[in-house]
């Protein structure tokens, strides 16, 4: 009897969520088991031992588990190896970020006159002292292929293409192959950026030779000098390696496939428990609640991010590596982060944009669903005794890459640096005008500093929220279905 009146109240918490309808509706069917089930089965006790985990990894690798330290490889690892031992379908593809060092000073002198330039080979620089060279405009501007330079001689000497047809690592091998010792790329500043395919995911990984980015005017003056130019390029930046986790299931619609994700490192000076081992922590307990071969309709996918703390690397590469199909075939995106401030609060990724609104995401760039899935999640939370607040979208959070993809996006997290307002301690309790996570930072992180009570509603949010999907994507907070959905595949 519990059951089935929790089930009635839910129905009646996230009808009452909804928009007002423009003609009366039949009320939302109730939760599907799998939700309550898997909620059911994700407890503080779960989520604790691995954060302790985390903890340990972190106190044996110099205290902390920040990307590209030994500390983040054993928290990769580990995550891999247990979703792996629950039967699911688990890759670790890894990916190169830039370490930004001295930006140098790159410049293209012409005849004793200084122009400013881009280097585009973030990960290759000229020898100390530049490069002096002639240079030479191929015969198709493009320069795409060795022969659009005709009968040209170009050993030692810079190449000087234009920015269309092509990636610019086209550009640099078929100019390499002709004997270039560097490359010029003439793009000039657009509002609209660099063009489509320029620029193609992890470039720079295959730049070996200098290039640099030039405009208009420094390439007119490139085309009447027959003369030497000297190239400096030399900012000194470093590859770090780095891996996501992807774990799938076996069952369930491949092209329906439900993301749930968090990010795995650490800031690079911290243990990251709060910030995002929590949310990692509880999207393995719901895993292992799940298992990898389980009764479902629409797969899910649990994704934990490298390069979190460092600018969403991890999070964007896979993204924009995505063809047009698979980016088609995700459905949405949930992320987890920070669920366990000691002075929490209770947000909702604000998918409908009835709160304060970011600037940067006008309401027709927030993709369709995504206010539905905030309405589930804040369904729960208020059957669990907390009432919701939105949170502004952020285009620099772990999810910023599916909402720019034109994925339907949503979360919930209890709050960061952010101090808590009088009306926010009456919803929640806590302390006024302390942060919701006074540790939130590079030091402060640990377990024991931890809300467990926010963990024990924040925890089976999750559960809920993965399992509400991975059984339908239809309903009054349902998704766009594969033929109706409209993603930006490149973005």
């Amino acid at each position: 009897m519990r059951r089935v009146l929790a089930a009635g109240l839910l129905t009646a918490v996230l009808a009452s969520c909804a928009p007002p309808p423009q003609a009366p509706a039949p009320p939302p069917p109730p939760a599907p088991d799998l939700a309550r089930d898997l909620a059911g089965k994700v407890g503080t006790d779960g989520i604790y031992n691995h954060l302790k985990k985390f903890a340990a990894i972190a106190a044996a690798n110099k205290g902390t588990r920040a990307d590209g330290t030994p500390g983040y490889q054993a928290s990769v690892d580990y995550v891999a190896n247990l979703l792996r031992d629950k039967g699911f379908d688990v890759q670790t593809p890894e990916y190169v970020r830039v370490e930004r060092g001295a930006p140098g000073n790159p410049v293209l002198d012409v005849g004793g006159r200084r122009w400013g330039i881009v280097q585009a080979s973030l990960l290759t620089s000229t020898a100390p002292g530049g490069l002096t060279a002639p240079t030479l405009h191929p015969v198709k501007p493009a320069g795409c292929a060795p022969d659009d330079y005709g009968t040209l001689n170009l050993r030692g000497a810079i190449a000087v293409v234009d920015d269309a047809v092509c990636s610019v690592v086209d550009k640099q091998n078929a100019a390499v192959t002709r004997g270039a010792v560097a490359v010029l790329v003439v793009s000039p500043p657009s509002a609209n950026g660099a063009p489509r395919g320029l620029f193609s995911p992890g470039y720079y990984e295959h730049l070996n030779t200098p290039v640099g980015i030039i405009g208009k005017d420094a390439d007119a003056v490139l085309l009447k000098t027959n003369t030497p130019v000297k190239l400096t390029l030399d900012a000194k930046n470093t590859g770090v390696k780095s891996r996501n986790v992807l774990a799938q299931t076996k069952t369930g619609d491949q092209h329906s496939v439900v993301l749930a994700g968090a990010h795995l490192d650490s800031a690079p000076t911290s243990a990251g428990i709060n910030d995002a081992a929590t949310g990692v922590s509880a999207l393995l307990e719901t895993a292992a609640a799940l298992g990898g071969s389980p009764k479902i309709e629409n797969a899910v996918r649990f994704t934990f991010w490298g390069s979190g703390a460092v600018g969403q690397e991890g999070a964007t590469k896979y993204v924009r590596a995505l063809a047009a199909e698979p980016l088609n075939d995700i459905a949405l995106y949930l992320d987890f982060d920070i669920l366990g401030s000691p002075n929490a609060g209770f947000f909702t990724f604000d998918g409908d944009q009835s709160g304060q609104a970011n600037p940067e995401i006008p309401l027709d760039a927030v993709p369709a669903g995504s206010a539905g899935l905030e309405r589930t999640l804040a369904g729960y939370l208020y059957l669990a005794g907390k009432r919701p607040a939105d949170m502004t979208m952020d285009l620099g959070s772990g999810y910023g890459p599916f909402l720019t993809a034109g994925i339907p996006v949503g979360g919930i997290s209890t709050g960061t640096s952010q101090r808590k307002s009088p009306i926010q301690a009456r919803l929640w309790g806590g302390q006024v005008g302390a942060a919701f996570d006074p540790g939130y930072g590079p030091t402060g992180d640990t377990v024991e500093q931890l809300n467990r009570s926010a963990l024990a509603v924040t925890g089976p949010a999750v559960a809920f929220a993965v399992g509400t999907y991975a059984q339908s994507l239809t309903g009054p907070n349902g998704v766009p279905l594969h033929d109706q959905r409209h993603r930006q595949a490149g973005k």
